[in-house]
């Protein structure tokens, strides 16, 4: 069986790929250690599978038997007041950069 490193395998791949379809087989080895075979797949040899019917009808999935609230929920003003939020710290990030880089010029010049 040929080896071939993985690097030969990432950058001529349909090439290796038309050499298996022929009935050729490789060894794929990265820094001189075998990782893998590459070779034609073998049609007969088919996973015995065991399809398990669901015991529940697959419409239901998903779905959650919830208490109602209660009471109503402004989504707008939910996700406005979260943005603003994060709005405030993303300020609050610039401003302590602004200031740190006005601290480093202001010592860098008294130097």
């Amino acid at each position: 069986m040929e080896r071939v490193t993985v690097a030969q395998l990432k950058s001529r791949l349909s090439h290796y790929l038309r050499e298996v379809r022929s009935g050729r087989s490789f060894t794929v080895v990265s820094r001189d250690i075998p990782v893998a075979t590459l070779g034609p797949h073998d049609h007969d040899e088919l996973d015995d599978l065991v399809v398990i019917e669901p015991t529940e009808d697959p419409a239901t999935w998903g779905q959650v038997d919830l208490p109602p609230l209660g009471k109503p929920i402004d989504t707008d003003a939910l996700l406005r007041a979260d943005r603003d939020d994060r709005d405030a710290r993303l300020d609050a990030i610039a401003h302590d950069a602004i200031e740190a880089r006005r601290r480093r010029e202001k010592g860098g010049r008294a130097t």
